[in-house]
């Protein structure tokens, strides 16, 4: 019993920690788009929840299967993270400086930038796998369920922060959400690098 509550709750800090980066990209995506619908927000939290279960779980079958694999990618994954969110914050950052003053709605988010995202947000994640390497596939999964389950969560919540703030914060909105998202990209790089 206390090594299943020990378990959730190691899964669970896992989970916090992993979505921090989701989070703030959740938080950037409600302020560029304030209007947002909640099918919407479900979609986008479930995409981040998607990816930073799937992560892990590719981490764990490359440490179960393909060791030096893992080893070798490591040292691209600052960079993909980098790129991608540095793109995905720049065409924010154009769209914002560069939109129509009497334009009432924020561009919306892509599916192609939404996967983006999640992709450069759950890379790390892959590590992941070396520190569950020690599960087995039954505990692998419920683990990577659980990280997925407080990813939804937490983006859940930075969606809806980030709306109030897109709201009142209207034109600047898309530009503070797109340097967020560089900054984050460049956060992953620092500390990978």
């Amino acid at each position: 019993m206390i090594k299943s509550i020990l378990f959730i709750f190691n899964s669970t800090l896992l989970g916090v920690g992993l979505a921090m980066d989701a989070f703030s990209v959740s938080l950037a995506n409600g302020m560029n788009e304030p209007l947002m619908k909640k099918n919407k927000m479900l979609k986008i939290a479930g995409v981040f929840a998607f990816f930073q279960a799937l992560m892990p779980m590719l981490g764990w079958l490359c440490v179960h299967t393909l060791v030096s694999c893992l080893t070798s990618l490591s040292k691209f994954v600052p960079w993909i993270a980098l790129c991608l969110l540095a793109f995905i914050g720049g065409k924010m950052i154009w769209d914002g400086t560069h939109s129509k003053q009497d334009e009432k709605e924020s561009p919306s988010l892509s599916n192609a930038a939404l996967l983006m995202q999640g992709v450069a947000t759950s890379i790390d994640a892959l590590s992941v796998g070396c520190t569950i390497a020690d599960y087995g596939l039954i505990s692998a999964l419920l683990c990577s369920g659980i990280i997925a389950a407080v990813t939804l969560v937490i983006c859940l919540g930075g969606l809806v922060i980030g709306k109030k703030f897109g709201t009142r914060l209207s034109d600047r909105a898309s530009v503070l959400g797109g340097t967020i998202l560089i900054v984050i990209g460049l956060e992953i790089f620092i500390t990978g690098v």
